[in-house]
């Protein structure tokens, strides 16, 4: 067998890894790249021997590398007991292991994952432990994030559903068919979808008030600069008012295209938004809804006059009231300001 040519590239194939090798490829020129590599990917490395005294350490950051290359300055007695037992047991057994560490510092708690696998000769024997660790801070920040969100979303949904459940019970009980409960019901969750998604946009913060009126106005009127003039103060409402008010506006600009100033080629209604100041509180807001009517059954006490002067201000623990006179019809609701922001 001719003897091999010692300038040729070769490749070894060891433990599954296919590594090419060179002679003018050093050992250094590979250290170096190694280096680069865990700094780049921001992993720590840590070699320690059978009665686990630190041999080396690569890429060590804040917190460790302040302190001892093990860490056990930083740990509380509980912690290094806990790495401590694992790692022996990597040593008696042989056998990869991992666990979480919670560090407290002065910006709060980190997080780091840590591998720990047995170094062995060729022979097979444990000769030490290499301890590989990665910082898992903002991971843990976001999965904490990304469970508090769900929890609200489920809160919020487990609302959402009460609000549509109460919407059908009440509009069944003030209907008289079938086709007549659809036809309203639909436009109440279709009220409560707009709203709900004003909500949703601004990550569940609320919506402005002026917003939500040319909204739900809006879906009645192909020229809303026409059909309604809003004044007065612009207040940043919570989901749970938001999503009530809305309602209110609705059943409002229903009224009023069947009945009102909207069925009108040329009418319009007016909001006016008013922070009123309270003795000793935060102001209240004042919401009042004005516009001329012309001959709508008064007679019979339907869901939206329901929704209006009793579900919505109860739902905002809020009062409001509720006047049709021969040709205008007022609605006022006062908003506590725990249901609003100012700022």
């Amino acid at each position: 067998m001719p003897p091999e040519d010692p300038t040729k590239d070769r490749t070894e194939k060891r433990d599954g890894e296919v590594i090419a090798m060179h002679p003018a490829e050093s050992g250094m020129q590979v250290g170096r790249a190694l280096l680069h590599a865990l700094h780049n990917a921001g992993i720590s490395v840590l070699y320690q021997d059978r009665q686990m005294k630190t041999v080396w350490a690569r890429n060590m950051s804040a917190p460790w590398a302040s302190e001892t290359a093990d860490g056990k300055d930083l740990l509380s007695p509980a912690q290094a007991e806990r790495i401590s037992a694992v790692k022996l047991k990597v040593i008696e057994s042989g056998n990869a292991d991992q666990l979480e560490l919670s560090i407290p510092g002065s910006q709060g708690v980190r997080w780091f994952q840590l591998w720990i696998d047995a170094d062995r000769s060729d022979a097979g024997e444990v000769l030490g432990i290499v301890t590989t660790m990665v910082e898992t801070t903002e991971q843990k920040r976001r999965e904490q994030t990304l469970k508090a969100l769900l929890r609200e979303v489920s809160h919020r949904s487990k609302n959402l559903l009460a609000i549509i459940q109460s919407i059908a019970t009440q509009t069944g009980r003030y209907t008289e068919t079938l086709g007549e409960f659809l036809a309203r019901f639909r436009g109440r969750l279709q009220s409560l979808a707009s709203s709900q998604d004003l909500v949703t946009s601004s990550n569940w913060r609320g919506a402005a008030l002026q917003e939500l009126v040319s909204g739900q106005v809006g879906r009645y009127s192909a020229d809303l600069a026409r059909s309604l003039r809003f004044a007065g103060d612009n207040p940043y409402l919570n989901p749970n008012a938001a999503l009530h008010i809305g309602l209110a506006m609705h059943e409002l600009a229903v009224n009023s295209v069947s009945y009102g100033a909207l069925s009108q080629a040329d009418g319009h209604v007016e909001v006016s938004a008013r922070l009123e100041p309270e003795s000793g509180s935060s102001p209240s807001l004042l919401l009042t809804w004005t516009e001329a009517v012309g001959d709508a059954p008064r007679n019979e006490k339907r869901f939206g006059s329901v929704a209006l002067e009793r579900v919505v201000p109860m739902s905002l623990n809020g009062s409001a009231t509720l006047e049709i006179g021969k040709d205008r019809m007022e609605y006022r609701l006062t908003v506590p300001h725990g249901n609003f922001e100012t700022d």
